[in-house]
């Protein structure tokens, strides 16, 4: 029996040992990460703002609630329990009782509605804007046109593939940071207008209170004033395909002095950018821009060596598409195909059209000596 408590107390300790270690582990992680937050994002916005004030009032109305049912629960029951000699009382179909329960729930529900519903009602005013920004949802990318300026320019995730890969040590905004963040100046009423070019998708920055699905074929809008500058980041937030999860929004708030001037580069390189649709291009040339095209659009489906994903997405590397005419590969990428992941990339311009296919055809083994130039893609579009 003493060997036998021996060895029961010795794996008590070293039970003791390890939960120790376990809880040091879980503190030691606790310090290293951020805190767990259990409320919303701090607000930037007045409408933010307002949301955040209504999501305290409502569960302060919850509490009230709680504690006043349960608490005259909890006293009838131990008051006038059966041991303590107390006969259930009978009050079948008492008036007074059915309007006092009837009345007291409709005026709670009335002071919950009420700040609701002016909630509600400003997040749906979008009148007096002073910036139209068109937000446009992509598989899997933003679209951001700023329509009272006459540019625009495509937000894509800008975290390497090492690290979604697991072969580089993940960094601080994971997911979280793209290439061209939306930019707008502080303490300005934008207005965003949403839409979709393929599947359904959800713009969603939770800092501002602005959350609005984008649906093709349709257009809606929404609104925000930031009020602080800095960096927000949000998320697609609608199940949009594979890539959902990388498609991230990051909003750069500016000052307006230096809105001003990010605004003048913008139109200096637009006008730059420019398409030359006279221009004839050698496919050497078109193919070296066809290669940027290539990784910043195709690489995560059809891989780097054009091998693509056995099963899931075809090999480009000895297709018969990529070496048949171009002109069946152009109608491919400008409608996609129904049925599978290839989606419509109509979004490009005609040139980083015309330059991955270049790309493609003259990339790994493929050796297709036709290619078509930008203003075949213009025409094809029509």
């Amino acid at each position: 029996m003493g060997r036998k408590h021996n060895v029961v107390g010795a794996w008590q300790a070293k039970a003791a040992r390890m939960m120790a270690a376990l809880v040091g582990s879980a503190g030691a992680a606790g310090v290293a990460n951020a805190a767990w937050d259990v409320n919303f994002q701090p607000p930037v916005t007045p409408l933010a703002q307002q949301m955040f004030d209504l999501n305290i009032y409502i569960f302060w109305v919850c509490v009230i609630v709680f504690i006043a049912v349960f608490g005259v629960m909890f006293y009838s029951i131990f008051k006038h329990r059966k041991s303590v000699g107390h006969k259930a009382a009978q009050f079948h179909e008492n008036t007074t009782v059915e309007i006092v329960w009837t009345v007291i729930p409709f005026l709670i529900l009335l002071f919950m509605a009420w700040p609701a519903t002016k909630t509600i009602l400003a997040m749906k005013d979008t009148t007096g804007s002073d910036l139209t920004i068109k937000v446009t949802g992509y598989q899997w990318k933003w679209g951001y046109d700023y329509l009272q300026e006459g540019f625009g320019f495509y937000s894509t995730l800008a975290t390497p593939r090492a690290q979604i890969e697991n072969k580089e040590t993940k960094g601080d905004n994971y997911l979280l940071e793209v290439d061209h963040p939306l930019v707008v100046p502080v303490d300005t009423k934008v207005r965003v207008i949403i839409t979709a070019n393929d599947v359904l998708h959800a713009w969603w920055v939770p800092a501002f209170g602005v959350k609005q699905d984008a649906i093709p074929g349709f257009v809606r809008d929404s609104w925000f004033k930031a009020e602080k500058v800095g960096i927000y980041r949000g998320q697609c937030a609608e199940l949009c395909g594979k890539e959902h999860g990388f498609m991230p929004i990051v909003v750069d708030v500016k000052s307006k002095a230096d809105y001003a001037t990010w605004l003048a580069e913008q139109k200096k390189v637009a006008i730059a950018s420019a398409e030359d649709l006279t221009k004839v291009w050698t496919e050497a040339a078109l193919a070296e821009v066809g290669a940027k095209v290539y990784a910043a659009n195709c690489v995560a489906c059809h891989q780097a060596s054009g091998k693509g994903v056995p099963g899931a997405f075809p090999a480009l590397d000895g297709s018969k598409i990529v070496a048949g005419a171009p002109e069946a590969q152009l109608d491919l990428i400008l409608n996609g195909k129904s049925g599978t992941a290839m989606a419509s990339f109509k979004q490009l311009t005609n040139t980083e059209i015309a330059a991955v296919i270049a790309y493609t055809r003259t990339a790994w083994s493929n050796k297709a000596e036709q290619y078509i130039q930008p203003a075949d893609v213009k025409v094809a579009r029509k």
